[in-house]
């Protein structure tokens, strides 16, 4: 192409389609058909012509049959019944001019989009009816931490009145401080305008409305849960200002104080939970405190032996704060202070090195029992000396009491597995004893009460059940112990006869421990029957259980095996003085049966003898009756 070309001007294009303002309404009832615009093409002066039309809306879907030309000759567009704009918005409608006669194109097609013309008929919808949200006590006021944001969608035109959208709050229920929430009516962002307290309210109902800005003007509502979690806004506070101890020199004294606290905030959560801390008096760090986790309590220990000559007096000051910092609300808006923590002392005496008291083992493992009920002994647990006195130290649930003279513990009320304070089935009781010296010196004892019906940890007797054949007092028997499955080779074992078990005592006792086993004594000669001898072994890892050792005494007509006895076995069961009572009673039987049957005497010996098979009573039977009663 040459220059001179590309210099010639462009040249505009004529338009000869002309189309007036086809308006079309959403929601028009008619009626119908109804005009809606025209159209026109210059090529059609003094040519007889038609219009024709076709697309979406007239031979197409959607909406087929919705536009019409119904003077060809005009090119007047009509519309036949009503539309919804939500459900098709627009329609790209093509017009066609040609000639009447000949049907051929006149001249170009034209594409013409209709839009429908939208009215104010949706309201704003929320995706859902209600919400439910949690939010924090200390969650900060403001435009920049918003607590929740709720949006409504208008299926209205976008970027007109009808589609816009504005937010307003309000409470379902009234609250007496107010509400502190606001909402951001553009984008409906939830704020607080102040500050939560957990105390006074910890829960709100929010109405949301949503309004458009159409006419009429739409609206609709949702509910906004809101739940308050507790926060740390209160400090815990110790009960004592101060605390005083005497502690012997040169040994280390676990759990030798336990401190407690009140926190006003939700138990067992950060802002309740305790941290305890010694701030001054530690600078040598024989000193280490720890959080209870079920108490909450702080428990002080010595770990490194103090000196009598380097301090014979320290002052502690122990500090408390919580896991979470503490915020407090300064004119409505949460402030997280510097004030996180309160204090308390423990002044210490530190005495010359003196033996306190020891509890052997100083933790026992105790397996609970069936016999264990409110009344009944649980265990001796006695210390080095015995003038001690003892006294407990830590029973959170008040399970036991102990006799501040024996340490003679007995159960006070029913053990509880769901007990707050049983964890892994494990309640733990701490007991003190305190000696006379002239600077009374205390030791310590742990009782884990195992309460789990399993007993893999417990040692056990090897032979429950031991026959005997029937001897005169001070008979020896041997009763052997075997450790747990999961605990081998625990021996030596320390053996006991029950506390509860007063009658049992008459008749046995303990002799010589031989480690793994131990002498059972009768202590006087007992008629023929079973017995039910309670004993306590208790390993040297400190697993203590109750074991029942059942004896048969028995007649041993070959001095080694037991024959079976011809006793009932109830009265087999009977203790020596019931016996004793029946056979009086057979005896007086016996006297008068003899009265009348004078030839019978050895039949009756002989049987007897062979009913009885008893020493003592053959006596008494010789004495009353061959010897003239």
């Amino acid at each position: 192409m040459s220059r001179q070309e590309d210099l010639r001007p462009l040249q505009r294009t004529k338009r000869t389609w002309v189309v007036t303002i086809i308006d079309v309404q959403e929601e028009d009832k008619g009626p119908f058909p109804k005009y809606a615009g025209q159209l026109f093409n210059n090529k059609s002066f003094n040519t007889s012509v038609k219009y024709l039309i076709s697309g979406p809306g007239v031979d197409e879907s959607p909406e087929i049959g919705l536009f019409s030309i119904a003077d060809d000759a005009n090119g007047h567009v009509y519309v036949h019944r009503t539309i919804d704009r939500e459900k098709t918005p627009t329609f790209q409608i093509r017009f066609d001019i040609v000639y009447r006669k000949t049907g051929e194109p006149l001249d170009r097609p034209l594409f013409f989009k209709i839009k429908v013309k939208d009215i104010n008929d949706n309201a704003p919808e929320f995706p859902k009816e209600e919400y439910s949200i949690t939010i924090r006590e200390n969650h900060s006021k403001g435009k920049y931490e918003p607590v929740f944001q709720v949006t409504a969608l208008d299926k209205d035109e976008d970027g007109t009145a009808n589609s816009q959208v504005s937010y307003f709050l309000s409470m379902q229920m009234s609250h007496p401080d107010g509400i502190p929430f606001d909402i951001d009516s553009n984008t409906g962002s939830i704020l607080l305008s102040g500050c939560l307290d957990y105390k006074t309210a910890n829960s709100f109902k929010l109405l949301i409305k949503a309004s458009d800005h159409g006419t009429p003007q739409l609206s609709s509502t949702a509910t906004v849960n809101v739940a308050v979690e507790d926060a740390n806004n209160h400090l815990p506070v110790f009960t004592r200002d101060n605390y005083q101890l005497q502690i012997s020199a040169g040994q280390e004294h676990p759990a030798i104080l336990r401190l407690q606290v009140e926190d006003e905030d939700s138990p067992n959560t950060p802002a309740w939970r305790a941290k305890y801390r010694v701030t001054k008096g530690n600078e040598k760090e024989q000193f280490a405190i720890e959080t209870d986790p079920d108490t909450n309590e702080g428990i002080l220990s010595i770990i490194e032996p103090l000196s009598y000559e380097d301090d014979s007096e320290m002052r502690l000051v122990i500090s408390v704060a919580n896991e979470e910092p503490f915020f407090l609300c300064k004119n409505g808006t949460v402030v997280i202070s510097s004030l996180e923590s309160t204090s308390t002392t423990v002044n210490i005496k530190v005495l010359q090195s003196q033996a306190a008291p020891v509890f052997h083992p100083p933790i026992l493992i105790v397996q609970k029992e069936d016999s264990m009920k409110p009344g009944k002994v649980f265990r001796r647990y006695p210390a080095t000396y015995p003038d001690d006195v003892y006294e407990l130290a830590h029973d959170p649930d008040g399970w036991l009491s102990v006799d501040e003279n024996s340490g003679v513990l007995t159960v006070a009320k029913e053990f509880d597995q769901e007990s707050p304070y049983v964890n892994n089935s494990l309640y733990t009781i701490i007991v003190h004893a305190i000696d006379h010296g002239i600077s009374p010196q205390t030791g310590t004892g742990t009782i884990l009460l195992y309460l789990s019906d399993h007993n893999d940890h417990m040692p056990t007797l090897v032979a429950p059940s031991l026959d005997v054949c029937d001897k005169k007092e001070r008979t020896r028997l041997i009763i052997k112990a075997k450790s747990a499955p999961v605990h081998s080779h625990s021996g030596p074992f320390t053996f006991e006869l029950a506390e509860d078990s007063e009658d049992v005592k008459h008749n046995w006792t303990l002799g010589r421990n031989f480690g793994e086993s131990v002498e059972l004594l009768m202590l006087r000669s007992l008629p023929q029957g079973s017995y039910l001898v309670p004993v306590i072994i208790q390993d040297r890892q400190g697993f203590s259980t109750r074991q029942n050792q059942h004896v048969r005494l028995c007649f041993c007509p070959d001095g080694h095996a037991c024959k079976d006895s011809l006793l009932p076995q109830a009265a087999v069961r009977l203790g020596g003085g019931a016996i004793a009572i029946i056979l009086t009673a057979f005896l007086l039987l016996l006297e008068i049966f003899f009265d009348s049957q004078e030839n019978s005497q050895i039949t009756s010996e002989t049987y007897l003898n062979s009913w009885l098979g008893c020493e003592n009573v053959r006596t008494v039977y010789y004495t009353k009756v061959k010897k003239g009663r």
